[in-house]
C-alpha cells in the first residue's frame, strides 16, 4: 500500500480505474462510490441504499465484485477498480448488456450496472453456470421493477452462446 497522509489531512492514493493509472488525494472517510462518481465523474456506478444491500454500487475490485458504498476510497490504493464504464464499449453495448436487452431483463436500468458486473464476474468463473449458480451470484443485487426470470434467462442464453462459439 502506497497511501501517504498529506499535510492537509488527505491521503494520497495510487490506483487504477478502468485500466487507467491515477494518483489522487482523498479524504480518509470518502466512500469509494463517492470517489468514483464525484472525483472521477463515472456516474454509471449508482448509489441505491448506501448500506450494501441493493448492489447498485457494485464495481469490480481486483476482479471481484464489491459494494463500493461500503468501502473507502483509500482502500483502493494499489488496486484495480473496474466500473460499468470500463466494460462498456464506446460504440455500444457489451455482450452481457446485449443479452440483457434481448431478453427484456430491465425496465428502468438503475440497477443494471451492478448486475452487469456481477454477471461479468460469474461468467469469468464459470463457463456454463447452472441456474442455481446464476441466482446465487446475483443474490447481492436487487431490481425493484423487473422480475429476475429474464435476467437469469439472459445469462443462460449468453453462457450457451459462449459455449457454442468456444466449442
Amino acid at each position: 500500500m502506497n497511501a501517504k497522509r498529506t499535510n492537509r489531512g488527505s491521503i494520497r492514493i495510487v490506483t487504477s480505474v478502468n485500466g487507467a493509472a491515477l494518483e489522487r488525494e482523498v479524504k480518509p472517510r470518502l466512500r469509494l462510490t463517492d470517489f468514483i462518481r464525484q472525483e472521477l465523474e463515472l456516474t454509471g456506478t449508482n448509489i441505491g441504499c448506501g448500506h450494501g444491500v441493493c448492489g447498485a454500487c457494485t464495481v469490480l475490485f481486483d476482479g471481484q465484485t464489491v459494494k463500493s458504498c461500503l468501502m473507502f476510497a483509500v482502500q483502493a490504493d494499489g488496486h484495480e477498480i473496474t466500473t460499468i464504464e470500463g466494460v462498456t464499449p464506446v460504440d455500444g453495448l457489451n455482450e452481457i448488456q446485449r443479452a440483457l436487452k434481448a431478453n427484456f431483463a430491465f425496465q428502468c436500468g438503475y440497477c443494471s450496472p451492478g448486475f452487469v458486473l456481477a454477471i461479468q464476474q460469474l461468467l469469468d468463473r464459470y463457463e456454463n453456470p447452472s441456474e442455481e449458480e446464476i441466482r446465487f451470484a446475483l443474490g447481492g443485487n436487487v431490481c425493484r421493477c423487473s422480475g429476475y426470470v429474464n435476467i437469469v434467462r439472459a445469462v443462460q442464453q449468453l453462457a450457451r452462446e459462449r459455449v457454442r462459439v468456444g466449442a
